[in-house]
This record gives structure tokens, sequence and C-alpha cells, in this order.
């Protein structure tokens, strides 16, 4: 790395949000322009900075700081020029000119030891001098903060979270326990405290250290999906990452219970001790209490379970025999003669005990009639004049289910009211809609219920009131929620709320091999792969690049016209990120080919993430705060919100090199700016694997398939990823994988223990 040395003579553009500046520097004769974060450098201040030049295509050669410091003035034209850039309120050219005049030399010293004297300068009172002297300390402490933790390898980006979160506490946070960062800091995790730390020169063997390495492995599980761990699952992982004994681990699970951290549950038949944190076990018992206040307040015990022949046990013989149950028949019946249909007996019986009962779950495949039947729901539900709300996980999902049910249907996020006022550091969603704001509807149905997680489950519960029926529907074959749990497969294997899976595939259907193949699939059988059909093709090819060149025939020449899409619309879906033909390698290939580069296309570098204009991206974890906007055809904003999610795909419009942001534009014509430092929360998406792809339909998809690991090479992945498609399913690649997904049932186990708290909370009778 290079140093230079000058003072800043413009800053001449700075984002507000993460520090990113451009500055124009003077070393001597020469004016060099800077790039970098940092938010502490104002005007007329003087620093010595370290990083690389580099050259940008538009605005030429550009030094990159990687580290600084901030020099303080030590003549009187530096003191002067630093006074009156601006850097401190109320204090302009000609002012700071009598300052120094007054003082000299010795202007700092005076400001920062003898304040008051200020006021012996004509224009200043003892008020101001108290102003002025109270910047220049809190300057001058941001300062000697930055540079403290530049010490300690952390990037200005950082520096800047950190004094912000902590201010000048945070010297005793780095002396006594820097683990703090990672349960304060979003953005910094276990690894990036635990490497803070060992400079600080905490032991490895230090209680901080155990008790923060616990709590990240556990957050880890939840990332993948889990509510808990069993305590030898956890302590393997724990004394695997942290490089210690078992034993040593163990000591610190009694504390972190203490301090409310974790929780630790044994009932008397479980083998081990399963240990949660606090916000995952909370999440699950808040989630059965709710469950079981909202499934006995419309009709009946929430134990009146309704279960197909896998569960039938305690199927209720007189449900449609009374004479409230005649009465929903009749209407029922009504409403069947006015759309033209017949519902078979699993519909109508769907029908029927959504209107009992304040908790129903509707299950099955595709093509087993389960729109047809929200169809019939929503209509007996209008004719007895109540308020209905639709809702899905994802943008897609829920304009799908307003195309299908001709109602309009809003995300999960936006029916609840998502918050901007959420702490940076909790990294969790509020929503305006809760206990005390409830939603004001007599019934919600919620479609893609596999894709809901923990605490979005929550969140929705603690916004429904008791009497408003809450009916689920989705396919409990589909893979769980990104995020941790599984609450539907939870809720039904409690056997605690009515219930029904429909099996039967109906008649407008059968002309569809997607759905065909797909219960095939699921059934464990195997398929006809002669491509005969008209929507269900494979291609035999056994070669990479082979697989690679007819994936790009497939999306730019020959499915377009077939299924009447444009190529963005054609789905690669794999079931890996890594490998030859994973999501990583497959992106850099076919933007290659489906988005060239061009002159008329700007570009930039993120994280080693080349993107481009016109590039199709998506959005890979969620940001509660981040602001979106749809503009008019003439650019005038016309509606706002917050949040863009995990799945969330757009196509970016836009890369402003000059100010280091990229404007994505997402379903729903919503437009977002990211930072170059937000960019790590999107990639690109011509190919996405098999589970991000959960909730979505797109018109064709293309599935290479060779090899890969069998936990992942499953039948339950292959399912997923056929019913993905609503025109055509083309798999590319080799007959005997197919086959072996299909003889693969190894599922993913998760974690979880919602069934368990369901049946806690409602004892059977």
């Amino acid at each position: 790395m290079e140093t230079i040395r000058g003072f800043i003579e413009h800053i001449i553009y700075r984002n507000a949000d993460n520090g990113y500046t451009v500055l124009n520097l003077v070393s001597g004769s020469e004016e060099i322009i800077c790039i970098g974060f940092f938010k502490t450098m104002d005007q007329g201040e003087t620093i010595e900075a370290q990083g690389n030049y580099t050259s940008h295509p538009l605005y030429g050669e550009q030094f990159k700081i990687e580290r600084y410091q901030i020099v303080p003035p030590a003549d009187a034209e530096s003191i002067e020029r630093y006074l009156g850039s601006g850097a401190v309120k109320g204090v302009g050219a000609a002012l700071a000119a009598r300052i120094v005049k007054r003082f000299g030399e010795d202007t700092y010293r005076i400001i920062e030891e003898e304040p008051e004297r200020l006021a012996e300068v004509n224009g200043i009172s003892e008020r101001k001098a108290r102003e002025i002297a109270a910047q220049v300390y809190e300057k001058r402490d941001a300062r000697e903060a930055m540079t403290f933790l530049q010490q300690y390898g952390i990037s200005n980006t950082m520096a800047i979270r950190i004094y912000e979160t902590y201010g000048m506490e945070l010297y005793g946070v780095l002396k006594q326990n820097p683990y703090r960062l990672a349960e304060d800091v979003q953005g910094i995790g276990f690894k990036i405290a635990d490497e803070i730390a060992a400079k600080a020169g905490i032991r490895a063997d230090s209680d901080y250290r155990i008790k923060s390495g616990i709590l990240y492995t556990l957050a880890l599980a939840g990332g993948e999906g889990h509510c808990y761990l069993p305590q030898s699952v956890l302590l393997n992982k724990a004394a695997e990452m942290l490089e210690l004994d078992r034993d040593t681990v163990e000591s610190q699970l009694a504390n972190l219970a203490m301090e409310k951290k974790l929780i630790m549950k044994r009932r008397p038949d479980d083998e081990e001790c399963k240990v949660y944190a606090s916000a995952y076990y909370y999440a699950e018992l808040n989630c059965a209490k709710m469950l079981h206040d909202l499934g006995t307040a419309v009709g009946g015990q929430p134990d009146d379970m309704l279960r197909d022949k896998e569960y039938a046990v305690r199927d209720k013989q007189d449900s449609g025999t009374d004479k409230a149950g005649s009465e929903i028949d009749e209407k029922i019946g009504r409403i069947e003669a006015e759309l033209g249909i017949e519902l078979d007996e699993l519909q109508r019986r769907s029908v029927r005990e959504s209107v009992k009962n304040g908790i129903f779950i509707l299950s099955g495949g595709p093509g087993t009639g389960k729109t047809t039947t929200i169809n019939v729901m929503i209509r007996y539900f209008l004719s007895e004049n109540m308020d209905i709300y639709l809702a899905a996980p994802t943008g897609r999902a829920a304009k799908r289910m307003t195309e299908t049910t001709g109602y309009e249907a809003r995300t999960l996020h936006r029916l609840l009211e998502l918050s901007g006022n959420v702490p940076e550091e909790s990294g969790t969603a509020r929503f305006e809609r809760n206990e005390e704001n409830p939603l004001e509807a007599d019934v919600i149905i919620v479609d893609e219920m596999s894709m809901v997680d923990i605490f979005l489950f929550q969140a929705l519960l603690r916004a429904v009131t008791p009497g408003t029926r809450l009916i689920m529907v989705g396919d409990r074959n589909q893979l769980p929620s990104v995020g941790a749990g599984q609450v539907l497969r939870d809720i039904m294997e409690s056997e605690r709320f009515p219930t029904v899976i429909l099996e039967k595939i109906f008649r407008q259907d059968k002309e569809s091999d997607i759905v065909w193949n797909a219960h095939r699939i699921h059934a464990g059988e195997s398929l006809a792969l002669d491509n005969k059909s008209k929507d269900f093709f494979f291609l035999e090819r056994n070669d990479v690049n082979v697989i690679y060149k007819h994936m790009i025939q497939l999306i730019t020449e020959k499915l377009p016209p077939y299924v009447g899409a444009q190529p963005y619309d054609i789905q690669v879906l794999t079931p890996m990120r890594k490998g030859s033909l994973g999501v990583e390698t497959l992106n850099g290939i076919l933007q290659r080919y489906l988005n060239p580069p061009s002159p008329a296309k700007k570009e930039c570098m993120a994280g080693g993430m080349l993107l481009r204009e016109h590039d199709k991206v998506m959005q890979i974890k969620n940001n509660y705060q981040m602001e979106w906007e749809i503009v008019s055809k003439y650019g005038i904003p016309i509606d706002k919100g917050m949040g863009i999610f995990n799945g969330d795909i757009g196509t970016v419009l836009q890369i402003n090199e000059y100010a280091s942001e990229v404007t994505v534009e997402f379903d729903e014509h919503r437009r977002v700016t990211y930072s170059y430092a937000q960019l790590n929360e999107i990639e690109l998406a011509y190919a996405v694997t098999i589970h991000k792809s959960q909730g979505s339909e797109y018109p064709a998809v293309i599935i290479p398939l060779l090899s890969g690991p069998r936990i992942l090479f499953n039948r339950n992945l292959l399912y997923t990823g056929v019913t993905r498609a609503k025109n055509c399913v083309t798999i590319l690649g080799s007959r005997r994988t197919v086959q072996d997904m299909i003889d693969n049932n190894y599922q993913n186990l998760r974690y979880t223990s919602l069934a368990e708290r369901i049946r806690e909370v409602i004892p059977l009778q």
C-alpha cells in the first residue's frame, strides 16, 4: 500500500448512511481524488492515508483509502483552514481568521484546555465558545476512536458502526468483552469478534468467548432452519469451532441459561436435552398459545381434528349432518351452481370446516384443487358479508394468488405493515399490526404456508384476534421455509387442528405431465422420459459444456416462443451453489450470453461479483430497513415502503459509478438503491437454487442434473423444482441421476418442536 498526506479541500460526495465518500485531497501542489468509507473526515482536515491508486473508466485515477488517521493541524495556516472549512458549525472563514489571529499556533490548545478564552474574540459569546469546544471535543473523540479501532484491523465501515453503537464506551467493550460486538453491532458476527478479541489479548478459553461461541453455534443452526439443537450436537459443533474440549464448553451452558440467553428443555421421553436460543423457544411457545386461542374462538374444540386416510384417527362422523352443517352444505351447493363446478367430498369438507373452526389447514399437491376450494371459501364468506384478507409469503406468490382468485392478495409483510422503525442492531422485523393494532378481518387466508418461518408466523398470529378465522394453505411436501422452523408440517403433525389433505388430481390438469410427473416423483415412481409429452422434456446430456450450450439455446431460442415468454422469464433451477452446475458457475456463464458487455451498459465489481446494467438479480437476505419506491412513467414517486426480502428477484436498472450506487427494480415495480457496500445482499439470479425458488412460478424451468451430494439430490428437491413450472419443464443431464433422486427419500432433518409445544398447550381430552 502507498501512503499519501494532505488536507481535504472539498468533499465531493458523501453517503450519509454508510459513509462512502469522494473527496479532493491537496498534497503539496498535487490534487488527488480519494474514495473510501468514513464519516469522521471533514473539509479542511489534514490526513495521512494508506491505500492504492485505481483507474476508473469514467473518472480516471483515484486513490482508494484503506486506512487513515487525522493529523492535528500544527501551524496557524492549517488551523485556520480547518476551522474555516465549515467543519465546526457556526464558524466561517472570517471568524476562523479572527480566532487564529488572536491565538496563533496555540489555538488548538486554547480550544481544548481553556475554551472560555474564545470569548476574547469579537463575535464569540461564552455560550458559543462552549459550543465550539464541544464540537471539537466530539470530533477529536471520534477521530481517536477510529484510529484506535484500526489497530484491531477493523475496517472504516465497521468502525463507524461500532462508534455509533457504543460511543466512548467502546474502549471498555474491547478491553473487557469484545464478543459483545457480535450481539450489538449488525454485520459483526462471532468470527470477526473473535479476531478482534485475539488481537485484544482475550484468552481462547475465556468465559466470554465460550458463551459467545455457543450462541453463535445456535445462530448458525437457526440459519440452517433449526429451532434448537440436541445438547450433544451443540457441544460437538461449538467445541470444534472454538477448538476447545467439550467439557470446557459445556461448563458455560448453565451460565447462559441463568442469563436467560438460552433455554434447556428435556421431557421424560427425550434422550437428551434440547438447547434453544431464547428467541426461538419463546417463538414456538407463543405460536402454540396463540393457535390455541384462535382455534377455540370459533366453534368447537381445537382437538376436533379432521384427517385424511393417513391421519384418520378421530374423524367426526357427524360434521355434515347437524342443522348448521346442512345449512352450510346448502350454501356451498348454491356457490357450486353459480361457478359451474362440482367439488369432491374432501373439497366440500374443507369449505365446511373452514366455516366452523377458528383454525383450518388445507394441504395438497399440484392440481388437487386447492385454488378451486379457496375460491369457494372466499365466495362463501363474502356471502356472509365477512371481511377477507388474502396473503402469501412472497410477492410472486401473492401475485399468483391474486390472479387465481380474482381478489387482491398481499405479502405477509405488507399485510402486517412492516415498520421502518427497526433498530439496526436487531436485524429483525417489526410490524405496525400486532396485539395492540390487530388486523380487522373476519377471515385470513394464507397460501404457500410451507414457506412461512417461525418468526413470521409469530408476527402474523400476534395480529390476529380470537374470532378471526385463520385458514392456512400449502403443500406439506414442498421444501421447508428458508428461515427457521417447519411451521406447516409441525402444525399438521400436532394433530390438534382440523386438516384436510387433497389427493385427487382433477380433469383439467390431466393434460399436464408436469402435474402428473410431480405426483409420480412424490410417490417414488419412475418417470417416462421419452419426450412424448407437451410440457415435460428430458435431454440426456452427460458433458457439462454440452449442457451449457443447450441451456443457452433453450433460453434464447427454443423456449420463449414455445411458452410465450421472454428469455428473462425462463428460470434455471439447480440443487447446488457450488460445482460446474451450481448457481455460482452457471450465473457467470448465463450472464455472459444473456446480458453481454456493451459500451451502453455500466458495470461494477462487488465482492468478486461482476454486476452489469440489465442483470437479473436476487435479494439473498431479509433487509427490513431497505426503502423502496414505485415511480410513474414520468419518474414521480407514487408509492413507497420498507423491506426487501430473501428471494425477491429484480433487474438492475442503473449503476451510478459516481455515487457508487446500484438501482434495482423488483416485482411490483419497487425500486431500491443499494450502495456498493450493500451489494453483498444481492447476487445474480439467471440460475437460483431450488430452495430459493419456493413460492415462485415460472413459465418454464430448466433443471440441470448430473451428479451431486446425496443429501441434496433427493426426491423432495426434485418435486419442488418440477412444481415451480407453469407451462414447461426441461431436465438436462443424466437419466440415472433423475431416477436416483426419485429413489432417495432422504429429507433434511430440522430440529423443531412447534408440534410438541402445541400438544403441551392443547392436551388430548
